[in-house]
């Protein structure tokens, strides 16, 4: 891979992963667009665990907390109320969890078969990039915008759990469909949000875990330099649109991203059918 090629991918993997607009789909456009050959697993691995560090290291205080505040509460400790209030949101993040540890590997298994067909690949990009957005936008208008993360409750959170299992579908948006169904239960915009990249810790750890297997398994040669500029950009990348995304949510709205992914998919559909 040249420099060229690892700074846009780990520029895209760090600015997609959390926007709604799907890191998956992108990191597989990405070189179809700019003529690259799509990038080996091991490259995908560090940029991901690149955006898996950016988000350890902005909530990191968050992340103590709850784990803190459940630690206590098995133990049987009396806690108090920010701590009860910690210790539940860190419980509904497992929850939320659950789902794709059932569904995950089941789907990762079609996915790697329609990523065989290029073709067939980006007209499902298209679709879910279109079809997803919109949904976001009904969501977004919709909802009632009016609960914190901390009012949700075990249904809720399978709810988006269930719905972050889709996200393994290219074009799907891991953090738009979490978003789309943390707006569709009530949650405002910054809630929805937050509580998406909280629940983004332990799927993309499992996803990476499955990747980081998957790897060893595979043999070849390593471009460890390529891998660590790739995980070091992401991170950068990925740290900035956490804060800039979160202070501006509640002011711009879904809307900017709808727009954009109406605008790709068709793109896309163009390409593919042109």
């Amino acid at each position: 891979m040249d420099s060229i090629q690892i700074a846009l991918l780990a520029f895209v993997q760090g600015l997609t992963e959390f926007l709604p607009i799907s890191s998956s789909g992108h990191l597989i456009l990405t070189p179809l667009l700019f003529g690259y050959e799509l990038q080996d697993l091991s490259f995908d691995v560090a940029v991901h665990l690149g955006t898996l560090l950016a988000v350890v290291s902005y909530f990191r205080r968050d992340i103590a907390s709850m784990a803190l505040s459940m630690t206590g509460g098995l133990v049987g400790r009396e806690l108090a109320p920010e701590r009860t209030k910690d210790a539940r949101l860190g419980w509904m993040v497992v929850i939320a969890t659950l789902p794709v540890l059932v569904l995950g590997l089941p789907l990762k298994g079609v996915l790697e078969v329609l990523r065989t067909d290029d073709t067939l690949i980006a007209l499902i990009i298209a679709s879910t990039t279109i079809g997803f957005g919109l949904l976001l936008w009904y969501a977004d208008w919709r909802g009632s915008r009016r609960l914190d993360e901390y009012a949700i409750n075990w249904v809720a959170a399978l709810i988006i759990g269930l719905f972050q299992a889709i996200a393994i579908i290219p074009g799907t948006s891991r953090s738009g469909i979490t978003m789309t169904a943390g707006l569709f239960i009530g949650l405002t915009r910054h809630a929805a949000s937050r509580f998406s990249f909280l629940l983004s810790i332990p799927t993309i750890l499992l996803a990476g875990a499955v990747a980081t297997k998957d790897l060893l398994d595979a043999s070849g040669p390593v471009d460890w330099t390529a891998l660590g500029l790739g995980a070091l950009l992401s991170f950068i990348v990925a740290y900035l649109t956490i804060h800039f995304f979160l202070r501006f949510i509640e002011r711009v709205s879904m809307l900017p991203f709808v727009l954009y992914r109406l605008l790709l998919g068709a793109v896309i559909l163009w390409l593919v059918l042109m």
